[in-house]
């Protein structure tokens, strides 16, 4: 059994927001730089000042983006690790830790009061035990211009592959031009419908671009790319052949009588960062 303080936990998530939210992920920033060879006019300019817009908030150290998002915080426990305090504690105080030593916005409010925490927490925490001693972190400072424009549908199991993909274009096509594109598509199909919302958002911590392991679920990636590229919304809503630089699929076993699918939208500034304990 393995023994870490909680002091650890908070310390890196604290850490990682921060980091987060001035750094953009290099597979992101290439992905955008692949995605200028293809663009010209509005649009490669759009990306262009995506880019140097993420140079400048990286060398000064200040966010990317105005919306510092919800604290979102994914953690794989190992059996074999042994929490001293509280988890649960030590996430939300990194958290709050870092929207205020940051001067981040705190966005995280009563739904129906609309009263600030005035912390930013507490953090939606997505707890999952995993075989081995180590603790593995990845953090999320999700904005709801993207977030709001994400879906989800309880499809006919008659639907099929033509549904979901049917299902993934119209949510584009409808929402893709609020959500700062190009976007990043998570989609998680099968399970419940709360399994499947969340297995959608996972799937935004992929590397982007990287293709499935499963045949299946490859091709339905790059045909859900192909179309909704070729809707034309383009960067930022200026048209052009980029509306997505990835679509990132995965799938769960369901009732037998569901098809349900879940899309969660990421925007261009697709903030994550992980570390291992």
């Amino acid at each position: 059994m393995r023994i870490v303080p909680a002091s650890t936990i908070k310390e890196a998530v604290a850490g990682l927001f921060i980091d987060a939210v001035c750094s953009l992920p290099k597979d992101v920033l290439n992905a955008i730089e692949k995605a200028k060879k293809e663009e010209t006019g509005a649009a490669l300019m759009a990306l262009e000042q995506i880019l140097e817009n993420s140079r400048l908030a990286n060398v000064s150290r200040r966010p990317c983006c105005q919306d510092t998002g919800l604290a979102i915080v994914f953690i794989d426990l190992g059996e074999q690790v042994h929490i001293d305090g509280s988890l649960t504690k030590a996430v939300d105080e990194g958290a709050a830790f870092a929207y205020e030593r940051a001067y981040l916005r705190k966005s995280a409010l009563s739904p129906l009061t609309r009263e600030n925490t005035l912390t930013n927490t507490p953090a939606i925490l997505h707890l999952r035990l995993v075989e081995g001693d180590k603790i593995n972190i990845s953090v999320m400072p999700k904005g709801f211009g993207s977030e709001n424009m994400s879906a989800l549908k309880m499809l006919k199991p008659s639907d099929g592959v033509e549904g979901v993909l049917g299902f993934i274009v119209e949510t584009v096509k409808a929402n893709a031009a609020n959500a700062c594109p190009p976007v990043i598509i998570g989609v998680g199909i099968g399970g419940t419908m709360e399994a499947a919302a969340l297995l959608a958002k996972r799937q935004l911590l992929r590397e982007t671009g990287k293709k499935s392991a499963s045949a299946l679920l490859s091709e339905l990636e790059e045909e859900a790319l192909k179309r909704v590229n070729s809707l034309g919304i383009g960067p930022m809503g200026y048209g052009g052949k980029t509306t997505a630089l990835a679509c990132h699929i995965a799938e769960l076993p369901t009732h037998i009588a569901g098809l349900p699918v879940a899309l969660n939208m990421q925007c261009h500034c697709s903030r994550h960062k992980s570390a291992e304990i």
